[in-house]
């Protein structure tokens, strides 16, 4: 080709949903470079991530990839020595809403200073774009619904939404303090789903935090019963609504706020979901009839920090980002089944 490629920063890329992007970023063109420090991610074959490797097979290109964890301010300076990168995409962090609240101040050292030092080298070396993964969390107990961007935010009920919320403010910050920085601060809602392939997907060390992949686990048989956290929220069944967005819908919103920056956008937020709310009783009945099998749950006491429904307004990211979440409830469920199948202990 007579131009090079440009080649993208993909911080966190082994992981489920930059695994997923580095499938589209090489689809539509891009060079991802990517790192990664194997918190949650499987060592594969050829010193690659195994997320990684299967892309690879899948893309049927190699994937450019380096274990190097976002806190090692040296090991930074010399990955952006060796590449010029145009944007980086930025999904490194810890994320266990969870464990935020067990575990404070690992989540603030490491999302917050990893994040400070990654802006500070890109600074240094004059790369002045990035794509970040916001959360829904940001938006604490929503004030109404569905919650558009200019609903309040940092009113965050765990340290994990703190610490999205915080890298926000400093991002824009950042873009204020200098007119030649570019963001697209992306703000998810329930990522589920798997590619198409079967071959990548969501592999939750331990006890899953979220709830499909741990309902995906019931129906194949790796865990006995769903515990459902609540049945007396102020909902249809009494069950927490959740906005759920396919992964690879999500991934090409990427692609789509990788474009946005090319616009000098400086600071942009959007959201990054469908705009339906499900119960967790339609997600567990949704499952049933993708896999054929009964999933068996048990309701329990309610989760601290739990909010009842949390679903988006995706208007905006449609209008200035011409993205539109594609794929519905089935086909998450169907794409769920097939990864679950065929990996039945993740990779």
């Amino acid at each position: 080709q007579g131009t090079m490629a440009e080649k993208i920063l993909v911080t966190g890329g082994a992981g489920y949903i930059g695994s997923h992007c580095v499938l589209e970023l090489v689809e539509a063109g891009y060079v991802p470079v990517v790192v990664d420090n194997f918190h949650n991610a499987i060592r594969g074959a050829d010193a690659l991530p195994e997320s990684l490797r299967r892309v690879q097979q899948i893309v049927r290109q190699p994937i450019v990839f380096q274990e190097l964890d976002i806190t090692d301010e040296a090991a930074l300076q010399e990955l952006f020595s060796k590449h010029r990168f145009s944007a980086v995409m930025h999904f490194a962090g810890l994320k266990a809403v969870g464990e935020s609240v067990q575990k404070p101040l690992e989540y603030y050292r490491v999302n917050l200073t990893g994040t400070i030092r990654l802006l500070e080298t890109m600074k240094a070396h004059g790369v002045r774009n990035i794509v970040f993964s916001s959360s829904a969390t940001v938006y604490g107990d929503p004030k109404y619904l569905p919650l558009d961007e200019n609903h309040p935010v940092g009113g965050c009920t765990n340290p994990y939404g703190k610490s999205k919320y915080f890298i926000e403010e400093m991002i824009r910050d950042l873009c204020k303090a200098e007119g030649d920085w570019n963001a697209v601060l992306l703000r998810y809602f329930n990522p589920i789903g798997a590619h198409e392939s079967g071959m990548i997907g969501e592999d939750p060390q331990g006890i899953p935090n979220n709830l499909m992949p741990y309902v995906a686990q019931v129906a194949v048989g790796r865990r006995e019963f769903l515990s459902v956290f609540g049945n007396d929220y102020g909902t249809d069944d009494g069950t927490g609504v959740r906005d759920y967005i396919h992964v690879v819908d999500l991934a090409k919103g990427h692609i789509a706020a990788l474009k946005k920056l090319k616009e000098n956008c400086s600071c942009k937020i959007y959201n990054l979901g469908t705009g339906t709310g499900y119960s967790v009783l339609q997600m567990v009945r949704a499952m049933e009839k993708a896999s054929g099998r009964e999933i068996k749950y048990k309701i329990t006491g309610r989760r601290e920090g739990d909010v009842a429904s949390c679903y988006a307004n995706p208007a905006l990211a449609e209008r200035e980002l011409g993205w539109k979440a594609a794929f519905g409830l089935d086909k998450m469920c169907e794409d769920l089944w097939r990864w679950q199948l065929q990996n039945p202990t993740g990779f």
